[in-house]
């Protein structure tokens, strides 16, 4: 917790943030000094204050877990990465597809993906969005194209052209609404401008941010936007994946047992306009998934 200490020296009162951190059997402390008064927008430094202590502490064990996932990847064998792949690739898929309310389990998805088993008595639909996220997934991760609004609109088009082909690859010009949230998505007369600063943004801060704060605010920024009539969700954790690949990070399932606090965290950001809501709890959901790299 963020609290204002006071300090008196030499009869003048000077103000200063202070936090403490645990670090192991340790306590160690970080402040900085407010001045003689304590400033109008104290709240607002308070926020930005613990923003800093948890960018140092949760990027310190992000670059770890980096190096020591690369240097157990360029160990194993090609067939052992492979068969890793597709492990992850039927669970992103299992999970990704469920949030969104498919039927199937995770069973009848692996079968499926991975033996061609169809699972009997489940929607048409459900199986074939299965299928389409699979392939696509694999052809996202050896693409060597930039994000860019037509490669976003040919993955949208991929995953629903046989479900949904009046929607496949098209920008909304209707207004949605998200089932039991209080936030509102932007008009359709919105919908583009905000695409084209989306775009602007990535392409100025993907080399400065670290990758997987880049990853994190692109999930959430183009989710927000919500440009398409229907998945949204499932494009915005495929760029988050494309974002950690294309720069050889590991990969991040969202569970679908996880969901409350994943839509949660999306809607507070949302309806409270502050990005770090949402980026702090995938950060801290990033670090937990990996943490046998931190040891």
């Amino acid at each position: 917790m963020v609290i204002i200490k006071k300090k008196v020296l030499k009869n003048q009162t000077y103000y200063y943030l202070e936090h403490s951190i645990r670090k192991g059997n340790q306590v160690q402390k970080k402040e900085i000094y407010l001045g003689k008064k304590i400033p109008s927008n104290i709240n607002k430094l308070k926020k930005d204050f613990l923003d800093e202590i948890y960018r140092e502490k949760w990027f310190i064990d992000i670059d770890r877990i980096k190096i020591n996932f690369s240097k157990e990847h360029k160990a194993m064998p090609k067939s052992a990465r492979e068969k890793e792949l597709e492990i992850f690739a039927i669970k992103f898929t299992y999970d990704t597809q469920r949030i969104e309310g498919s039927t199937l389990t995770y069973k009848e998805t692996a079968d499926l993906l991975e033996r061609g088993i169809t699972p009997k008595s489940k929607p048409v639909r459900d199986v074939k969005e299965a299928e389409a996220h699979m392939v696509l997934f694999y052809e996202i991760m050896k693409t060597k194209k930039e994000l860019s609004i037509q490669v976003i609109l040919y993955w949208h088009w991929k995953l629903f052209q046989l479900t949904k082909p009046d929607i496949a690859g098209k920008i909304r010009k209707h207004q949605v609404a998200i089932s039991g949230s209080k936030f509102i998505p932007p008009s359709p007369v919105e919908v583009t401008p905000m695409l084209d600063d989306f775009f602007k943004w990535y392409k100025t801060n993907q080399k400065t941010l670290n990758v997987v704060e880049l990853a994190a605010l692109a999930h959430l920024k183009f989710v927000t936007i919500h440009p398409f009539a229907d998945g949204n969700g499932r494009i915005s954790r495929l760029i988050m994946n494309y974002i950690l690949n294309k720069k050889d990070y590991p990969m991040l399932d969202i569970p679908y047992e996880g969901r409350n606090g994943y839509y949660n965290a999306i809607e507070r950001s949302n309806v409270k306009n502050e990005d770090r809501i949402f980026l702090q709890w995938l950060v801290k959901r990033y670090v937990k998934e990996y943490q046998r790299y931190l040891k």
